[in-house]
């Protein structure tokens, strides 16, 4: 059987494909578990091609991996089996001689590329790979009208036979063709790929910090003077101390108190042996006016710290997934589930289109200039009526820059709402790309496109079904892709009245993901759901030439992060828990993973922001394309187009947050000048100056 398949309609030449031939290593691996730094490769297989798609070499084989193989219902591979299996040791050689030089490909590519990693790492050898590429991330870009993008769902549209899914040769083979029939798409629509540099994922700084217990009790306030400490009030120690630092953390934490790394005004304490340092925490507590106390004095009061309030808890704890393609999404294995277990997969526990509703706990749709402050404003707590997926209220007067803003002490509890038709128009179903105009036109065509009901791309891909041609679009590079591709185009004038009918669904495609508007608010299903990790996909114009980093704040009731380590970016892409990831899926597309189940009853919300390395604006880059969905295969359930206005730097894109029994995405679409320091310490990370 040949191991690339043509896809149905395209020719098995692979002429076409110059730009986008190199040598490929395509791989799979079976694991027993989800973490890379603890699970093992049970099994791997290797198939090489050539620049024109054949193959040149296969390999595969079972693994002894010395310990419990996991979840044996999925992969197959129980401990009887694997006996008498290699060690990893013992093919890393032949291994690494088919990667050396050439670009690593998998389904949900970091997946396969950390557990390689780490497998080289503990034989003491480097991992030859420089450049992977993801065909989930691939086909995120082709777009192909299939109902998720799970390799059995790629391989059913592109014609590629399979026979034993979990088997590793056998996903490899699929991969090829899946891999084959996607190059072709990519160069028709003339797509460049996704191709992402691999650094050391040996280096430590990619290794997550042993799991740390966010404080049980909500923070109750200042400390009062003279009066005692409470459980979780928060409390920052600078400079010397007689008692060990260490001893001093761990005796706080046992009390129930919330040891902080830095200080804002949600601060209860400072402690310090010296009243007039001039250490950052002690600057920030003076103009904030935090009570600062001596270590005497917070020892005596150690001694009869008062009960707190616990945080509620609303989510039941996570059960994880035990791998990416068997559920809908990959859930971390925790240190109190040694073994990971089963979980539906998409096909099998399919998830409601959720729609809009006016929630004033999320934030208004008012968005504020470029010099509103680092964190979004407070919130009123009572609830108008529901008459769209937008906030209706007015935004509270912004906080002066790099001051947190000012919240509620609670929230009023809400029943859940019952979920709302999504928005009908002239463009439901379609897909319109704008190009050329200035930023505020573009993005002012844009808008109209979502207020007429239609979704605004930022790319060319397979589900572009109409272009909007503003002044100077016939410099664009796409032109020539889109009318050889005979794609309908209009002026901008069309937007005022299109006279067009609704694109109608494709047989076996997928629900098109509703389009939230700026500020629009949707209860996420199913979100509390145990082993369901819920994504965030930021992606921007392929063009783009400047970094741009996605992050992520896991913050209290007091939008702070309970330690440094609740702060996702490129250098910790996951926290401690590993209930928050990043992905990087490509040079112009990252994505968030959350396990909303598994995060503490303290972590009231998830943000993610956007933020630009250098000189560059977001009034550079132009939109930032939003979708979410349960899982990185998953179809999408909502997407957003969010166009920040010209010099700001950093971008908050959404926030997912509790609301009594339910967890809530709002789209924000806020941007700064300031940079990701600045936001960051909005949120209450320590960055040092």
């Amino acid at each position: 059987m040949p191991l690339t398949s043509p896809a149905p309609g395209l020719s098995d030449d692979a002429s076409g494909l110059r730009d986008h031939a190199y040598d490929w290593a395509l791989v799979d691996v079976e694991t027993s578990g989800l973490i890379a730094r603890r699970d093992r490769v049970l099994s791997v297989a290797v198939v090489t091609l050539g620049p024109d798609g054949e193959p040149t070499e296969e390999f595969s084989t079972l693994l002894n991996p010395g310990c419990d193989p996991g979840p044996v219902e999925v992969h197959g591979l129980t401990a009887e089996r694997l006996r008498g299996a290699p060690g990893f040791d013992q093919v890393a050689g032949r291994i690494g001689a088919m990667l050396q030089g050439r670009v690593l490909v998998a389904h949900n590519a970091q997946f396969d590329y950390d557990f390689l990693a780490h497998e080289f790492a503990r034989v003491r050898m480097w991992l030859p790979v420089t450049q992977r590429l993801c065909t989930l991330a691939l086909n995120r870009r082709v777009d192909p009208p299939t109902e998720d993008l799970t390799l059995d769902s790629l391989a059913a549209h592109y014609g590629v036979p399979r026979r034993q899914a979990h088997d590793a040769l056998d996903d490899t083979r699929v991969l090829a063709g899946v891999l084959r029939a996607s190059l072709r798409e990519a160069a028709r629509l003339d797509l460049p790929l996704p191709l992402v540099a691999c650094p050391p994922r040996q280096d430590p700084r990619f290794t997550p910090q042993p799991p740390k217990t966010a404080c049980a009790y909500r923070n109750p306030g200042r400390l009062v003077p003279g009066g005692p400490l409470r459980q979780g009030m928060k409390i920052a120690i600078t400079g010397q101390t007689t008692t060990s630092r260490a001893e001093l953390v761990g005796r706080s934490v046992a009390a129930g108190l919330n040891i902080m790394s830095s200080v804002s005004r949600h601060t209860s304490a400072l402690v310090t042996n010296d009243a007039a340092s001039d250490s950052a925490k002690a600057r920030r507590a003076l103009a904030e006016n935090v009570p600062v106390i001596d270590e005497r004095t917070f020892l005596r009061l150690l001694d009869d710290v008062r009960p707190g309030t616990p945080h509620e808890r609303t989510a039941p704890a996570a059960v994880p997934s035990p791998r990416p393609e068997a559920a809908a999404s990959p859930s971390p294995a925790t240190a109190s589930s040694p073994s990971p277990a089963t979980a539906p997969s998409p096909r099998s526990a399919a998830v409601p289109c959720p729609s809009p509703v006016a929630d004033p706990s999320a934030g208004p749709a008012a968005v504020p200039s470029a010099h509103s402050a680092a964190v979004p404003s407070s919130r009123p707590e009572a609830d108008p009526p529901v008459h769209s997926g937008v906030d209706p209220s007015p935004r509270p007067e912004a906080d002066p820059p790099g001051r947190e803003p000012q919240r509620p002490a609670g929230e009023v509890r809400k029943q859940p709402r019952r979920p709302r038709p999504a928005p009908d128009g002239p463009l439901a179903g379609r897909r319109v790309l704008v190009l050329g105009g200035t930023h505020p036109a573009a993005a002012a065509a844009r808008s109209r496109i979502v207020e007429l009901g239609g979704a605004a791309a930022i790319n060319l891909s397979a589900s572009v079904t109409d272009v909007v041609l503003l002044d100077g679009s016939d410099a664009d590079r796409r032109m020539r892709r889109i009318v050889s591709l005979a794609l309908p185009t209009h002026d901008a004038p069309w937007l005022a009245a299109p006279d067009i009918a609704p694109v109608p669904r494709p047989a076996g495609g997928r629900e098109a993901a509703h389009v939230l508007p700026r500020g629009g608010v949707v209860d996420i299903p199913d979100g509390s759901a145990p082993g369901t990790r819920w994504t965030v996909t930021a992606s921007w114009a392929q063009q783009t030439a400047c970094e741009i980093d996605v992050v992520a704040f896991v913050v209290d009731e007091d939008e702070q992060v309970s330690f440094d380590e609740d702060f996702v970016f490129y250098g910790a892409p996951e926290n401690p828990g590993g209930t928050v990831r990043l992905l990087g899926d490509g040079p112009t597309e990252q994505t968030v993973s959350i396990d909303l189940a598994a995060l503490p009853p303290s972590s009231r919300k998830v943000v993610v922001a956007a933020a630009i390395d250098g000189a560059p604006t977001f009034g550079d880059v132009g939109a930032i394309h939003v979708t979410a969905g349960p899982g990185t295969s998953a179809a999408p359930l909502v997407q957003a187009t969010l166009d920040a206005a010209t010099t700001e730097r950093t971008m908050l894109l959404t926030e997912l947050y509790r609301r009594g029994p339910l967890w809530r995405l709002r789209t924000v679409g806020q941007g700064y000048d300031h940079g990701l320091a600045t936001l960051a310490r909005g949120y209450g990370v320590d960055i040092a100056d």
